[in-house]
């Protein structure tokens, strides 16, 4: 039994107090308790989803523990581990500033549970500031990071087959934040673990510069703005005020594969030579990091990004794109060549899709709304040609439908 003794937060699935076990005494240490009532979408087929992922991850490096999951009324609850401040309150309470060490530190330890958390066969799908805390002040843990807030995490890895998920891609869903997004999670794309690390780049950016370029944008069309504008800014300008490491740690993952493995212990390394050599005195506990800084085979692990074994020609990455009304994205994973184009009016449709046509892109996924249409044209369909006929009916704003092309004659 725990008594609740005041309200923390709330999460994105559910409310969050601060309590302690009953007859545990005075001293008794204090835990968090999170609420969730059952009607809330998180708990549409019973118990959250999100309990699913801690059973998975139970014991996994920068993971909290959880001390007892249970349903009380209309609520589901689990008691875990009482944190300390996130990374963006400490941020926020420094005067919205934090030291390159620090930051560096922070790196090192976050791509570190991501590693573990990625071993384990999961992405967490919404890496950000505030859901990287630190441990409680005053206790052992106070200098150690954690990742909470699992209600977005999904597979990565089939857990029947072992094998990679399947890549896919629906423009009409989003998860996660859109400050920090991926660009493949902007588009609509399967998560994978290169998501997570993108999205660790852009918090650490953000936590060394204060802001990001696609800050500001307001209204309906925020999230497609936010993207455009983070594809149309290349590592050198997001990087311009910082050292080189996180230009080269950004350049690494935006260029990763959908189903590519990380190289986590490079990217550790790459912060490790800003940090001092003492581990016993850095702001962030970065234990959890050695293994994986060793595996390098250097002292200090120190790589740059000159030190390629594969002798591979450097990738150029978002080096900008002219701002027309649709997005071409160009994905290196072959055959995965696609074009996207969004809001385009009904006149304009033809000359997309024929010059599509003309570059070997056919038609893969459609959708209108309001006499505007939504298409991705891709060279991974099969499609040889393709027959199209525009429907001059039109369902409301709220509504859009898609469309199978199989049911076509092609």
């Amino acid at each position: 039994m725990y008594r609740i003794e005041r309200k923390l937060g709330k999460g994105g699935f559910g409310q969050v107090y601060v309590g302690r076990r009953i007859g545990a005494g005075p001293g008794a240490l204090e835990v968090a308790l999170k609420f969730e009532h059952r009607s809330s979408k998180g708990c549409n087929y019973g118990p959250p989803y999100e309990w699913q992922v801690y059973n998975a991850l139970g014991g996994s490096h920068g993971v909290p523990r959880v001390h007892y999951k249970g349903r009380q009324g209309d609520y589901y609850v689990m008691v875990m581990d009482m944190l300390g401040p996130s990374l963006w309150d400490v941020w926020n309470n420094n005067s919205h500033m934090m030291s390159i060490e620090m930051v560096a530190c922070i790196a090192i330890e976050a791509i570190s549970i991501l590693e573990k958390m990625h071993s384990r066969g999961y992405v967490h799908g919404d890496v950000k500031p505030e859901n990287f805390l630190l441990g409680t002040p005053g206790t052992p843990d106070e200098k150690k990071l954690f990742l909470v807030d699992l209600g977005l995490a999904t597979r990565w890895r089939d857990s029947s087959s072992g094998q990679h998920v399947e890549y896919d891609q629906r423009p009409d869903v989003f998860r996660g934040t859109v400050r920090y997004a991926s660009v493949h999670a902007h588009l609509g794309r399967t998560g994978s673990r290169r998501d997570d690390l993108e999205s660790l780049a852009y918090t650490l950016i953000f936590l060394l510069r204060g802001r990001l370029p696609w800050q500001g944008y307001q209204g309906e069309n925020k999230g497609f703005l936010v993207c455009k504008k983070k594809m149309a800014t290349s590592p050198e300008t997001l990087c311009c005020f910082c050292p080189l490491p996180f230009r080269q740690f950004v350049e690494y993952v935006v260029n990763l594969k959908f189903d590519e493995e990380p190289n986590y212990a490079r990217y550790i390394s790459l912060f490790d030579g800003i940090v001092g050599p003492n581990p016993d005195i850095r702001p962030i506990n970065t234990d959890g990091a050695q293994k994986l800084i060793y595996q390098v085979g250097h002292k200090r692990g120190r790589l740059t990004m000159e030190e390629e074994e594969d002798e591979q020609p450097k990738k150029k990455v978002r080096m900008g794109m002219p701002a027309t009304q649709w997005i071409s994205v160009y994905n290196a994973r072959r055959p995965m060549k696609q074009r996207y184009h969004y809001n385009v009016a009904d006149v304009r449709l033809p000359q997309h899709i024929e010059k599509g046509n003309e570059d070997g892109l056919f038609i893969s996924s459609v959708a209108s709304c309001s006499n505007l249409w939504a298409l991705i044209m891709d060279a991974g369909t099969g499609f040889t040609a393709q027959v199209y006929q525009l429907s001059p009916y039109f369902l409301h704003k709220v509504c859009c439908i898609p469309f199978d092309f199989e049911a076509l004659s092609i």
